[in-house]
């Protein structure tokens, strides 16, 4: 008689499914399904934080198109992950959580960590199931894998009981289960299609939003020949950089209030009208722009703004669509428009702006001084992980990236915490793929807070990742050693200390340093150069620059405030 445990099922069915990277921090009773994962074949990454084991994963589902798995223990375990669960949904990222629970004749019993995780699941997943028995692990494990792909993207969840880990069956019981295909391709009504064209064709001002949609929807090729072939300017949101270099001419990413504003015809590519586009409404938006809207969620049609057409299907495969009609037809848009010449001349404004701004040398430095400094240095195909509040947003207009899926940031849930498990994830697919590619951590010291205990994990698996901490003392802004000193004479820090504060020049570095990594701490642009550059060149340990920067230093005159409506 061949036996296997659940423990074996649950592996080697993930293995089936073509999951390759595993995340998670073991206990009772899931220590033997990460040993059989890796006696599988799946590489397990053992984390510090189950949160930061989820974003792992789900980053993981972004980078190969492929869901990465994260394990969890009963209980407390699994709700730390809920957090890495919420956020894959809400980036549309596949993911699949795996977590052990309490026996099921404990059940009701107050049995160790008991909770009814299967229910709590279903508010943060697509799929929320307990195998009945284990010789139905295959099926539910493939449906999991094929939910978190198929249709919008996202998180699944397959509870184990803690008695089925090591229970055994006769393999001959357990049905065999194929691996489901990548998911299938729709196309857009052709009727649409003409129509979309012609709207475009009768823009002054049109624009193309480029969405991480596009990126995850690996539509790079076929986009960049339809904005080159008809001379289309672009706009990315954050994770929809790369997808066409942040260089190429035709993106006016550095004039995006104006255009936005100023459009009267926006082609929306795999990005959603949510609050990082401003709900697609004035003030920002014209109000009688023309929106084209593709997606494969039919649900997504008509959020926020009526679409005037609407383009229903997989992104590479409706701009493939497009580009066909495009081709036949020969149509170009003038490149010397007055619309190309007021964005350029939009651009042109604000990197003399920006530039002012990083060639100040003063010291403390500021944002715009470090972004310049370290956007000299890092290689064109790394991949930038960036956290925080103003060190993302500045850093996001600064940082150039010139391939897709190859900017990691807050994404649409805003959460901060994110960066450590992602650069961990990118770490790990780099060195499975042998890309030689960097991974550059950007975080506020804010941002690194959340996570900042990943460290560990980056030098005990000697992931070389690079994290740049642009400390200045608090969330959006704290104050100076010397304010803080004073404070503390005046009384109760809690009392006193503005709740946005944190300890002044706090050693993030000596926390690298203390797991055998290496420590910069860094305050001027010499230092900065000297450091990046060290740290670049080392693949053997991950790296920290500690960058001291001015906790005054904020972000260039905006046209428009940020959808905050704090005081601050």
């Amino acid at each position: 008689m061949d036996e296997v445990t659940g423990a074996q099922l649950i592996a080697e069915s993930l293995k089936a499914q073509k999951v390759e990277y595993m995340f998670g921090i073991v206990g009772v009773p899931v220590i033997e399904v990460a040993m059989a994962a890796q006696a599988a074949g799946i590489k397990y990454v053992g984390m510090r934080n189950e949160q930061a084991a989820c974003y792992a994963a789900s980053a993981i589902g972004y980078l190969t198109g492929r869901p990465g798995s994260c394990l969890v223990v009963s209980g407390p375990g699994l709700i730390h992950a809920l957090g890495g669960m919420a956020n894959a949904n809400m980036n549309c990222w596949p993911v699949v959580v795996i977590g052990g629970s309490s026996d099921q004749n404990q059940e009701t019993a107050g049995a160790f960590q008991e909770f009814p995780q299967v229910e709590a699941c279903r508010l943060y997943s697509k799929f929320s199931a307990r195998p009945s028995s284990l010789d139905v692990i295959p099926s539910v494990i493939e449906k999991a894998v094929r939910t978190s792909m198929y249709g919008r993207p996202g998180a699944c969840y397959v509870d184990i009981a803690g008695d089925m880990v090591n229970a055994k069956v006769d393999r001959s019981k357990v049905r065999v289960v194929s691996c489901c295909p990548t998911p299938p391709v729709s196309l857009a009504h052709h009727g649409a299609i003409a129509e979309a064209i012609s709207v475009l064709k009768a823009a002054k001002r049109p624009l193309v939003i480029i969405g991480k949609g596009a990126a995850y929807g690996r539509a790079e090729t076929a986009l960049r020949e339809f904005v080159e072939m008809i001379g289309l300017p672009f706009l990315p949101t954050p994770m929809g950089k790369g997808v066409l270099p942040d260089d190429h001419p035709n993106c006016v990413a550095a004039a995006r209030s104006r255009a936005l504003l100023q459009a009267d015809v926006v082609l929306l590519l795999g990005a959603r009208l949510n609050w990082m586009l401003h709900f697609g409404l004035p003030p920002r938006f014209n109000p009688n722009v023309k929106i084209i809207q593709v997606d494969l969620c039919a649900e997504e049609m008509g959020n926020n703004v009526s679409p005037a057409v609407a383009l229903l299907g997989d992104i590479n495969a409706v701009v493939i669509q497009l580009v066909e009609v495009v081709r036949k037809d020969g149509w170009k848009y003038a490149s010397d428009s007055e619309w190309w010449s007021t964005l350029k001349d939009k651009i042109v404004a604000n990197a003399k702006i920006s530039k002012t701004l990083a060639l100040q040398s003063t010291v403390p430095m500021n944002y715009y001084t470090v972004f310049h400094h370290v956007s000299q240095l890092l290689p064109h195909d790394c991949i930038i992980v960036s956290e925080g509040a103003n060190t993302m947003d500045i850093g996001r207009t600064m940082l150039n990236n010139y391939l897709p899926r190859h900017r990691l940031d807050a994404g649409t849930f805003g959460t901060m915490g994110v960066g450590l498990g992602f650069a961990i994830a990118a770490a790990t697919v780099e060195r499975s793929e042998h890309s030689n590619r960097r991974i550059v951590c950007v975080e506020g010291d804010s941002a690194f807070g959340f996570s900042g205990m990943e460290v560990e994990t980056m030098c005990r698996y000697n992931l070389p990742v690079v994290i740049i901490v642009v400390n200045n003392n608090g969330i959006y802004g704290g104050v100076d050693l010397e304010t803080w000193k004073e404070m503390a004479k005046m009384g109760d820090l809690t009392s006193i200390a503005p709740p946005v504060t944190l300890l002044p020049e706090a050693r993030y570095d000596e926390v690298m340093t203390a797991f055998g990594g290496r420590g910069f701490l860094v305050r001027t642009v010499e230092e900065l150069r000297s450091a990046l550059q060290l740290s670049l060149s080392d693949w053997e340990r991950p790296s920290l620059l500690n960058v001291l920067i001015d906790p005054s230093s904020d972000r260039k005159q905006q046209e428009f405030p940020w959808l905050t409506l704090s005081n601050l």
